[in-house]
């Protein structure tokens, strides 16, 4: 297990790998014997752009979280309050060929484009052009009427507020994703029939019943298509310009229709192949780098290198990417049921109180082959872990994760 991890460090660990989707624990034990075949602990000295930062012992963690986790292959990016910035990778970016991980190679980043989504809003409130409290039917009007099962969701009823911290009650999970990617790796999802999709399952909750929360994917989807409307042209021209190009993120992207590929260097991301029943087969790994992240849309299409997520994060707190209102409006949490004590979420990011008395904000994300985390402390201390299974692994990850933003 990892060294010096504090048992409220494991507790809130064990608290998301519990909530995962996969049967966790279970693909730890047994997937060992398949996972050490392919030789995944031989690790890489961390790769520093300035003086290591406590370089040895996260190192020597990273390496743990590999073979303990039982994941492929790891990457992290420390950023140090002063500014000094280590890369550290373990295990093998490709099981087949044994090749070592990409030092702060390109990943999937999944929802960590929240991040970027909800600032793109807040762009828009800070100039004016949109209000948090304003329903989605002004914005979109008669475009968010449910059907089906989902008849209760409307429009009328719900706030771009709430669609940002996930109280409007929209669906959680996306039905085309029912039986999981490899069936839709290579199709191209238009964010409105994501939408539609998700219009016909039912509400988990009134908008804004008081005291209830539920993450919500669907209802980013939505949230992409307000800020395009506004905005007047495609939401990834929003983000690309207003936050990507504004300030300075050269190795993050958001891919467009058809782009199924992850630019090099990146580590291969993988995934348990499902019997029947769709449970896990525990030990065998199918490579899912490549596919259409459109299926994400504005609640998870970003890739982007480590660094480049820190970078994104010590902008946003320093001011360079929202105004002081629209930042403070973004840190107003609501409590999140379920979750690890001490977590809160704002407008598309995380508050999370740390074993150690730190406060960070952040987020995480999980696509398919690729599990991250990433989180910046109020006195600017960035780490963001990645590693190449999203089905494994969970406890170790947010562990290390506590860990490396507790580090002084």
């Amino acid at each position: 297990m990892l060294k010096g991890l504090s048992r409220a460090a494991r507790d809130r660990a064990g608290a998301v790998r519990r909530r995962h989707g996969v049967a966790a624990a279970a693909i730890a034990a047994a997937a060992v014997a398949s996972l050490a075949a392919t030789s995944i602990a031989s690790a890489g000295a961390p790769a520093e752009t300035s003086k290591p930062f406590h370089g040895k012992a996260l190192q020597a963690d990273l390496e743990a979280l590999v073979k303990d986790g039982n994941v492929p292959g790891a990457l992290m990016s420390v950023r140090s309050a002063d500014g000094r910035v280590t890369n550290y990778t373990a295990g093998v970016g490709d099981i087949r060929t044994k090749s070592r991980v990409p030092t702060d190679g390109y990943m999937r980043i999944a929802s960590n484009t929240k991040m970027f989504t909800a600032v793109a809003a807040l762009q828009l409130a800070g100039d004016g052009k949109l209000a948090l409290d304003d329903t989605v039917e002004k914005y979109l009007p008669g475009v968010v009427r449910g059907t089906g099962d989902g008849a209760a969701v409307d429009g009328r009823n719900i706030t771009i507020r709430q669609l940002l911290n996930h109280t409007s009650g929209m669906t959680r999970e996306m039905p085309h994703l029912d039986k999981g990617i490899l069936p839709i790796r290579d199709r191209y999802f238009d964010p409105r029939e994501l939408l539609d999709t998700a219009l016909t399952q039912a509400p988990t909750f009134a908008p804004g019943e008081k005291r209830v929360w539920s993450y919500s994917n669907a209802g980013y989807i939505l949230l992409g298509l307000v800020v395009q409307k506004v905005a007047g042209r495609p939401f990834a021209e929003v983000v690309t310009d207003g936050i990507i190009k504004k300030i300075g993120l050269k190795e993050t992207y958001y891919p467009g229709p058809g782009d199924r590929e992850i630019r090099k260097p990146h580590p291969r991301g993988y995934l348990f192949a499902k019997d029947d029943k769709g449970e896990p087969i525990l030990g065998n790994l199918i490579d899912i780098t490549r596919f259409d992240p459109s299926a994400a849309g504005a609640a998870g299409q970003i890739i982007a290198t480590p660094s480049d997520v820190n970078k994104f994060l010590v902008a946003l707190q320093e001011g360079k990417l929202l105004k002081a209102g629209e930042l403070a409006e973004m840190r107003k949490t609501v409590e999140t049921p379920g979750w690890p004590a001490g977590w809160r979420y704002g407008l598309g990011i995380v508050e999370m109180k740390l074993p150690c008395g730190v406060t960070a904000y952040g987020h995480g994300g999980d696509a398919d082959g690729y599990q991250t985390r990433a989180a910046v402390t109020t006195d600017g201390r960035a780490v963001t872990i990645g590693v190449t299974n999203d089905e494994a692994g969970q406890l170790e990850v947010l562990a290390l994760f506590d860990k490396a933003l507790c580090a002084k």
